[in-house]
């Protein structure tokens, strides 16, 4: 990886936090960029954000559907890490300030009750492993200016993501087709997009399951507990101080995230 110097362009994604300032497209700056730089990237930030006491609590697949794909303008799912200090409650407000360019999107979330580790797994081995499901909303959030990004631009930037807000009412999924499970995503009452599982790489089931098998090929294991966003089921709107985000889906309850 001589051709990126990967602790500098983690310090710079960071930086972009503390500064308040966006950066330029990584692949416009470094043209030697490719999958295994920006997931290295990703990792070095782990590992700093790791040192200074945010907790791993989970993965987030991203671009998982057409519609988030066509929107960033990428045509393949990646992964990022969730932690401790993303975690926001419902309801309850969430500073505005703490973002750069925050959009927010549905999602449908799986907390783990024992581990997964691969390879080869299958989407039995995925859902024998899954406690209960939750509506989500996910916080996604660029450090790249504009969100002018490809596909290596968000792998490095921890998979664009900001925040997660959970619902409070877990459900087994045991015997429900989380393909065919609807949402409705509101802002400020207003409906703004509709979508279905479906639309999350055929299920959500398949996210998690691609999810697993891609980090144990990268030694990452998923452990009891965690949290997985399987992906967006629609566009994504961008939020503003004072909006109130709503995802209600099918079977699975609501969520809200009112920002300020």
């Amino acid at each position: 990886m001589s051709e990126v110097d990967v602790d500098s362009v983690a310090d710079k994604l960071l930086a972009a936090y503390r500064s308040g300032a966006t950066i330029s497209p990584l692949t416009g700056t470094y043209p030697d960029l490719n999958v295994d730089h920006a997931y290295a990237i990703q990792q070095r930030q782990t590992e700093i954000r790791r040192g200074g006491g945010a907790g791993v609590v989970g993965f987030k697949v991203g671009l998982t559907s057409v519609a988030m794909q066509q929107q960033l303008g990428v045509d393949q799912p990646d992964y990022g890490h969730l932690f401790s200090d993303m975690l926001y409650p419902a309801d309850s407000p969430i500073p505005t300030s703490a973002f750069l360019q925050p959009r927010a999107e549905p999602e449908i979330a799986f907390v783990l009750g024992h581990g997964l580790s691969g390879p080869g797994l299958g989407v039995a081995d995925v859902l024998s492993a899954i406690a209960y499901a939750l509506p989500a909303i996910e916080i996604i959030d660029s450090r790249i200016t504009d969100w002018r990004i490809g596909l290596l631009d968000t792998i490095a930037d921890n998979a664009s993501s900001g925040g997660f807000v959970l619902g409070s009412t877990p459900t087994a999924i045991a015997g429900l087709d989380l393909s065919m499970v609807g949402c409705v995503l509101r802002r400020n009452g207003r409906i703004e997009h509709t979508g279905a599982g479906a639309a999350v790489m055929g299920s959500p089931l398949q996210a998690a399951t691609w999810l697993a098998n891609t980090l144990t090929s990268r030694g990452v294991v998923l452990a009891a507990g965690h949290v997985i966003l399987t992906g967006s089921l629609t566009a994504a709107v961008s939020v503003h101080a004072g909006d109130s985000i709503t995802a209600a889906l099918d079977r699975l309850g609501t969520v809200t995230a009112v920002f300020d």
